[in-house]
């Protein structure tokens, strides 16, 4: 006999030879305790929202089916002697936790295996990165488009108080900003960042792999030990697979030809993947390819499975799911297809704790689902990359577009006809393009003085840097709400806002002022867990009325009287 809580259950094969089948609507036979028998039954809602309870179903012939986890269950044939009432259906206790893969928290040191994505400019702030954390799961800090100064505060910050915790910090891909990435690795390899969340990669670069190999060793067991760890993100097969690869090595000889790594090294790098877990992004804010999930999740985990056979890696990889994940249906839907974490970013950019404004807060707070466009991206604009930010209340993806149209069809600002030049003065840059010019000299100066040179030799080029002064300053404008600038907020958005605010109707999380990131991920996750359980019973074939499940957002501190 196995106990579980107040439940005990026996399997048949433990009764003896005297047994017979029982009907094949039926499970087993349910015998109370001790208790009142009208004691032991608890509402479906309460059924299911006890998810750290096993539950019996049970036809009594009365209100069928109840719910309890109390008295013994008999699974399997039936005693013709038996007494008892016959169990329908049946939940096991479910741990929050194991509803993605338990290895994700295992290795990273965390209790749920949720993370909150870096959003740029600091979005995912340094007291977003500390909520999360301390709530037992994983962050990664914003930071793509600041400066090194400034993610070396973060990092300094985040050590400090997160001590013996996991968090994460972005390395993007920066192909227009020559020198920026390796800069970056350089300061995660100074201050021992030993997690990277890999971010927007049209192709493995030369610093992303140094960061990678640097110290890899084996240990006394002659173990490979990569110090180094990176969750990439990908939303193209061809990518994902460089990812789930080992490092190339035409680049490891590379490094050791520039003294970065030793030639046993490179030889123990080419035993380990880029990445052990593979983020698949699918329709979200910022950098996207517009994927559905629905069909990318398992492209992507089939070819999980193909390398993970190939190259029989020591540990297992991994794929996680991000890009529309904003209610317990997509987060639920997001782990039955397989993944091993989810990862949220647009919603959480709408809390409280974010690096956003509180006007931009307001604003996705009334986004619907198809109030986003794609609009270009200032780090990539001259190859034409695009990312998704909010329609409503904003024209900086009209603006942003009309100036990449200008951008491809004419070789410079001289060329630009004096009407279009003197109408984006007035209404997209509200300045003379020379004095863009020169506070934009100025930043490429302090930044990369390699553009500006570029730029007084390449009139194009410098047409360029002039129109991503104005991309590059409207995510700024937007978290420091710049109320002047309002309507040209460029504000990183995917459809999931909008299915998220449709959810938070009604709820504590409707107002953008009780948007907390740690009660938004636990009702996420423990949401998911609901689905999953009302899911099974519909598989077992018992039916009742969805008005009598109600999955709205609740108060973390109902969330914890559920779990205990």
């Amino acid at each position: 006999m196995n106990t579980v809580t107040n439940a005990s259950i026996v399997f048949a094969n433990t009764l003896g030879p005297d047994t017979a089948p029982l009907h094949p609507t039926e499970l087993g036979r349910w015998i109370r305790g001790n208790s009142n028998i009208a004691d032991d039954f608890v509402p479906i809602e309460m059924a299911i929202r006890q998810i750290n309870r096993p539950m019996f179903v049970i036809d009594n012939g009365v209100e069928s089916p109840v719910f309890t986890s109390q008295g013994t269950a008999i699974f399997g044939a039936e005693n013709p002697d038996m007494k008892g009432l016959p169990i329908i259906g049946y939940l096991p206790q479910l741990n929050l936790q194991e509803i993605g893969d338990p290895s994700f928290c295992r290795d990273y040191n965390i209790k749920l295996p949720y993370m909150a994505g870096s959003m740029a400019n600091g979005i995912a702030s340094t007291q977003l990165v500390k909520a999360i954390t301390n709530a037992g799961m994983l962050a990664s800090f914003g930071a793509a488009g600041l400066g090194i100064d400034e993610i070396e505060s973060a990092i300094l910050d985040l050590k400090q108080s997160l001590t013996g915790k996991t968090f994460a910090f972005n390395l993007i891909h920066s192909p227009n900003e020559k020198g920026h990435e390796d800069a970056v690795v350089d300061i995660y390899l100074q201050h021992g960042i030993d997690l990277v969340e890999a971010s927007a990669y049209l192709k493995l670069t030369l610093p992303v792999v140094r960061y990678r190999v640097s110290g890899i060793h084996k240990n006394d067991d002659g173990k490979i030990i990569c110090p180094n760890r990176i969750i990439a993100k990908a939303s193209r097969i061809e990518l994902a697979k460089h990812w789930f690869s080992p490092p190339p090595e035409k680049m490891l000889l590379e490094l050791v030809a520039s003294g970065h790594i030793t030639e046993q090294q490179a030889e123990f790098a080419l035993c380990i993947p880029m990445a052990q877990d593979l983020t698949v992004e699918a329709d979200s804010g910022g950098h996207t390819d517009n994927r559905p999930a629905i069909t990318l999740i398992p492209t992507i985990i089939a070819l999980r499975d193909r390398l993970q056979s190939q190259y029989n890696y020591t540990t297992p990889l991994r794929v996680g799911a991000a890009g529309g994940i904003a209610t317990p249906a997509s987060a639920a839907a997001a782990f039955t297809m397989g993944a091993a974490y989810i990862v949220t970013g647009t919603i959480n950019q709408a809390c409280m704790e974010s690096g956003s404004s509180d006007t931009v807060r307001k604003m996705l707070a009334q986004a619907e689902q198809a109030d986003v466009t794609m609009a270009p991206a200032v780090d990539m604009f001259e190859m034409g990359v695009k990312l998704q930010v909010l329609k409503r209340g904003t024209m900086f993806a009209m603006r942003g577009n009309k100036l990449y149209e200008t951008y491809r069809k004419y070789n410079s600002i001289e060329d630009i006809p004096t009407d279009e030049r003197e109408a984006m003065e007035k209404s997209i840059f509200k300045a003379p393009l020379e004095k863009v010019w020169q506070e934009t000299r100025d930043f490429f100066l302090q930044r990369n003085p390699t553009e500006v040179s570029r730029a007084e030799e390449d009139p194009k080029h410098k047409m360029a840097l002039i129109f991503r002064w104005y991309l590059g300053l409207s995510s700024r404008w937007a978290n420091s709400g710049k109320l002047d600038r309002q309507i040209d907020y460029q504000i990183w958005c995917g459809p999931a806002m909008g299915a998220f605010n449709e959810w938070a109707k009604g709820s504590t999380l409707e107002q953008p002022e009780n948007r907390e990131v740690v009660n938004v991920a636990l009702n996420l996750m423990y949401g998911a867990a609901l689905v999953n359980r009302v899911n099974q019973l519909r598989q077992q074939g018992i039916r009742f009325s969805s008005s009598c499940i109600n999955f709205s957002p609740i108060k973390s501190n109902e969330i914890e009287s559920y779990l205990n």
